[in-house]
């Protein structure tokens, strides 16, 4: 389709779901070649992910906060944060502030090699999104924003 068309096509839920499921398949895709590539188990980058996005904002992520977050049981966390200790990728520190506490940090090294492989994305996905304005790039944060709370809330409904 031509960019032209893509202007005028009809944009329903439906075609926005598959586009979405497209997205999603081809992400997973994409992190499935990086563990590939370093011998990380889905769970396992899952896990990095979610330890990063805590790390950006300012919030530790703890051994019992990350097995919420993936829906682990305690010895299958252990088990994730074992492989990626042994791997390098991560280790488990005593909090600063309580020493009762662990968080887990990721190693520079492992950032630096997480950053080689998707930089290239990042930098792809910018040069696609250039010609988007401020609006359209607001509506963009609000859908995808939108379509993770409709997820989560749905998971959340029908998780045993």
């Amino acid at each position: 389709m031509t960019k032209g068309a893509e202007d005028t096509e009809e944009v329903t839920d439906a075609l926005l779901v598959l586009l979405l499921r497209q997205l999603t398949v081809e992400s997973d895709r994409f992190a499935e070649m990086f563990g590939e590539a370093h011998g990380l188990h889905r769970t396992d980058l899952n896990a990095l992910a979610v330890i990063m996005d805590a790390a950006r904002m300012g919030d530790p992520m703890s051994p019992s906060r990350l097995a919420s977050a993936l829906h682990l049981s305690a010895s299958a966390t252990t088990s994730v944060l074992d492989r990626l200790e042994r791997a390098g990728h991560l280790y488990r520190d005593r909090s600063a502030t309580d020493r009762r506490k662990v968080e887990l940090r990721m190693h520079d090294k492992a950032r630096e090699t997480g950053a080689e492989f998707f930089m290239p994305l990042g930098e792809r996905f910018s040069a696609a999104w250039s010609d988007l304005g401020d609006e359209e790039r607001r509506t963009v944060a609000r859908f995808l924003r939108s379509s993770i709370a409709a997820t989560v809330e749905v998971r959340a409904r029908l998780a045993p």
